[in-house]
C-alpha cells in the first residue's frame, strides 16, 4: 500500500534528541527551541517567532493577542480546518464563514467586506495547500476598518506572496508542525509576530503568564505571575526533532516539488479532455508543494476513483468537511452570503500520496492508476 503521507525523517532526529537530553535541558526554551526560533525568524524575516506545542495553540495565542472578547466576530473560511475556528470560538467569538474562490480554494477576498459588523474584530485567511490568499486586498480591507489579520499559514512554510514569506503578511501567522506537514516535530507551531510591541505580551501568555522569558534572559532577578496565559511551550525533545529537518528544507522541499511537478505534468491532458482540474497556482505566489489534488467531476466520481485507487493499493483521501455545515459550526458560526463554491468544490477534490521521499516509480505508478480509471 502507498500511504497518503509518511511523515519527514533526515537520520539527524535521533541524534539531536539524544543531544538535548545530554544538555539536561528537555523542557521549553532549552537550546533546539532557540534554534527552531532563530531559523524561523531568518527564513522568513519575521520580527519574532516562537515554536508552540501545536497551530491550534498558536492560533489560540494569536485570539489573545487580539484580545477578542465574548461577542466579537471573525471572518475565515468554511472551507478549513476547526482549528481555525475554534482558537477564536473558545475567547467566546462568533465564526462568521465566507465562500471561497473555486480556482485556489482560498477564501473570496471579494466577499470579505460585506461580512464585516461593527463587531468584527479580525480577518483570518487561510492560505490552503501552502498557496497564498490575495493578501494585499485582505490587508487592505483591514486597515480600511481597522481590523486585524492573523493568517492561518498552518500549510504555508517555505510558501511566499510577492516574496514575503506567507505567515509575516498580517499581525500574527501560525505554522503547522504536525505529522502531516512539510517539516514535523509529531505536534507542534510557532507563532510568528510582525509587530515589536506584541513580543513581551505573547512570551508572557505562551510561559504561562509570567515573566519566566525575561527572567531566563537575565532581564529581571525574579519572574512572577503577569497575567493570564497558558503552557504554550513544546519540549526541547519534539523542538530537537524539527531541527533536523528545518537544516534540510531546501532538500525536503525540492523533492516534494519534484513529486508535485511530475503529477501536475502527467494530468494536463486530462485537464484538457475537462476531466480532471489540476490546481490552480497565482502569478504571485510561491507554493511549497505541500498537497497535490485533482478535482473530479463531482462526489459520485471521486468516491469511485478514491475506492479504485484503495483497491489498487494507493491510499488517497479527501479534505476537510466545510465547518458551516458541522453541528458546531451551526452553534457557533454562520455563513454569510451564498454557499456557491465552499461546499460543491470539497465535494470534488481529492488528494494524492505526496511526501518526502516518496519514490519516482511509486509517483508513476500512481499516475497511471489515476489516468487508467478516467480512461477506463
Amino acid at each position: 500500500m502507498i500511504k497518503f503521507n509518511v511523515p519527514p525523517y533526515t537520520g539527524k532526529e535521533m541524534d539531536y534528541i539524544k543531544k538535548a537530553v545530554e544538555n539536561q535541558k528537555i523542557c521549553g526554551d532549552g537550546e533546539f527551541t532557540k534554534k527552531c526560533n532563530a531559523w524561523l525568524e531568518e527564513k522568513t524575516g519575521t520580527t519574532k517567532a516562537l515554536l508552540t506545542t501545536s497551530c491550534t495553540h498558536a492560533t489560540e495565542m494569536a485570539a489573545i493577542l487580539c484580545d477578542i472578547k465574548p461577542g466579537d466576530e471573525v471572518i475565515l473560511p468554511s472551507y478549513t480546518f476547526v482549528s481555525t475556528a475554534d482558537a477564536f470560538v473558545l475567547r467566546g467569538a462568533k465564526a462568521v464563514f465566507v465562500d471561497i474562490r473555486p480556482d485556489t480554494m482560498n477564501m473570496d477576498e471579494n466577499l470579505i467586506e460585506d461580512a464585516i459588523t461593527d463587531k468584527t474584530k479580525v480577518i483570518v485567511p487561510v492560505h490552503y495547500a501552502g498557496v497564498s490568499c490575495d493578501m494585499d486586498r485582505i490587508n487592505d480591507i483591514a486597515a480600511k476598518h481597522n481590523l486585524m489579520v492573523v493568517e492561518d499559514a498552518a500549510q504555508g512554510i517555505m510558501s511566499e506572496y510577492k516574496g514575503k514569506a506567507l505567515g509575516t503578511l498580517g499581525d500574527f501567522g501560525c505554522f503547522s508542525f504536525h505529522e502531516t506537514k512539510n517539516f514535523s516535530m509529531g505536534e507542534g507551531g510557532a507563532l510568528l509576530i510582525r509587530d515589536e510591541k506584541n513580543i513581551e505580551q505573547a512570551e508572557i501568555i505562551r510561559e504561562k503568564g509570567t515573566n519566566r522569558a525575561k527572567f531566563f534572559r537575565g532581564q529581571i532577578d525574579k519572574y512572577t505571575w503577569i497575567d493570564a496565559g497558558s503552557s504554550y511551550l513544546p519540549s526541547d525533545l519534539n523542538a530537537a526533532y524539527l531541527y533536523a529537518q528545518l537544516e534540510l528544507a531546501n532538500e525536503i522541499t525540492a523533492d516534494r516539488m519534484n513529486t508535485w511537478n511530475m503529477y501536475y505534468d502527467a494530468f494536463e491532458d486530462l485537464e484538457k479532455a475537462e476531466r480532471v482540474e489540476r490546481p490552480f497556482i497565482p502569478s504571485d505566489c510561491k507554493h511549497n508543494a505541500h498537497m497535490f489534488y485533482l478535482k473530479c467531476k463531482d462526489l459520485e466520481e471521486r468516491t469511485k476513483l478514491i475506492k479504485f485507487l484503495g483497491e489498487n493499493d494507493i491510499l488517497a483521501v479527501f479534505h476537510y468537511v466545510p465547518l458551516h455545515s458541522a453541528p458546531a459550526g451551526k452553534m457557533y458560526g454562520r455563513f454569510n452570503g451564498e454557499d456557491v463554491y465552499t461546499t460543491k468544490e470539497s465535494e470534488r477534490l481529492v488528494r494524492l500520496p505526496l511526501y518526502y521521499g516518496l519514490k519516482k516509480e511509486e509517483t508513476e505508478y500512481i499516475i497511471d492508476k489515476v489516468k487508467e480509471f478516467y480512461h477506463g
